[in-house]
């Protein structure tokens, strides 16, 4: 099952050190029509693109990434943010994209554009986000990466942010997507092995405003890429493994500018006040279906609260909003919202945070 990582990286880098000339390489990407998987294509430049007006507007086939019907398949990629490719390097780029379909309204799955309008009326917030985005690994027949193959490893404990063979899988990957993020202009910033064996996270941000959103899928996008090189599997799934194994969340973390200032406690316990009259508006848009792949998570166990239910507390991994000790002790700082699935939109999080806390909506 292993054979994208029999393909020999030693022999592609005999032709990826010819010189290009002045020509460059731009990898257009954009966000599919199930919500959650990414798509690229590559687009040569004339010369190196200097700011986002020097892209072009480029076209794909939406009816094969479940965005268009076969007869009316033209959709449209605008280019809406560049980063330095990490793989290709030298003048090459990334370049993230919005979707529009034919008659330019957005794809139903862009939700930036709106995201952006909602930033934009909330700007004097100055919303900042970090968001802890976890992943698994898996072999490519869909068995996580280093567990026995007639069995499973020993019970969870040892892992969360392990050291040694027995207890760590995956970390080449790990450092190979942490360098390549830095490279890119990416604020990631950080990572650790997570509770099950195989499950790992990374964290972008703070950033503020639409930014969040960009550089999380760019950051997927970078991670799919690395992981492909070595024949590995990402999965984005909130309860990947059943049983007494812990799920997968993208928990994000919020303040807006009163929150971060000595007094900021009374602003972050109104937006919990306002969170929890939004409960199940919140879980509809923390995954892509709505809550359907949150329920498998969202259990009460796991280090999870109810997806029934909200609740917040100091310290409380088991709630819907945790507040960090620090933040309490110091009476200022920001909120984690723990709800999001690994597979969320980050675009539809940040959004309906600042809609509920900030715009009142």
């Amino acid at each position: 099952m292993q054979n994208n990582a029999q393909t020999s990286k030693a022999v592609l880098d005999r032709y990826m050190s010819l010189p290009q000339g002045t020509r460059v390489q731009a990898t257009y990407i954009w966000i599919d029509g199930t919500g959650q998987g990414l798509r690229s294509k590559t687009k040569t430049l004339e010369g190196k693109p200097g700011k986002l007006e020097d892209l072009p507007i480029w076209n794909y086939d939406g009816s094969s990434c479940h965005q268009a019907e076969g007869s009316n398949s033209d959709t449209y990629l605008h280019p809406v943010k560049m980063y330095p490719c990490p793989f290709r390097r030298g003048d090459n780029v990334l370049v993230l994209c919005e979707a529009y379909k034919y008659n330019k309204e957005p794809t139903k799955t862009n939700k930036r554009k709106d995201c952006l309008a909602v930033m934009e009326k909330a700007k004097e917030h100055k919303p900042w986000f970090g968001i802890e985005q976890e992943y698994t690994f898996l072999d490519q027949d869909g068995h996580p990466f280093g567990w026995p193959k007639n069995g499973f490893p020993g019970p969870q404990g040892p892992y969360y942010c392990a050291v040694g063979a027995s207890r760590v899988y995956g970390r080449d990957i790990v450092e190979a997507h942490y360098r390549c993020c830095l490279y890119a202009g990416i604020k990631i910033s950080g990572t650790n092995a997570e509770v099950m064996p195989a499950q790992w996270e990374f964290q972008v941000g703070p950033t503020e405003g639409i930014d969040m959103g960009d550089d999380l899928w760019v950051a997927r996008y970078i991670m799919e890429r690395v992981a492909e090189d070595f024949g590995v599997v990402v999965s984005l799934d909130p309860k990947p493994m059943v049983g007494d194994w812990n799920g997968a969340g993208a928990h994000c973390n919020f303040s807006t500018k009163a929150m971060r200032e000595v007094g900021g406690m009374k602003h972050i316990e109104a937006a919990i006040e306002k969170l929890s009259k939004n409960h199940d508006s919140h879980i509809k848009a923390y995954d892509p279906n709505e809550g359907k792949d949150n329920e498998r998570r969202l259990t009460g166990a796991h280090e999870t609260s109810s997806i029934l239910d909200f609740s917040s507390g100091v310290a409380n991994r088991g709630a819907s909003i945790r507040i960090p000790r620090e933040v309490s002790a110091q009476g200022y700082g920001y909120l984690e919202d723990r709800r999001p699935s690994s597979n969320c939109d980050p675009y539809s999080v940040t959004m309906v945070i600042v809609k509920t806390t900030c715009l009142g909506d």
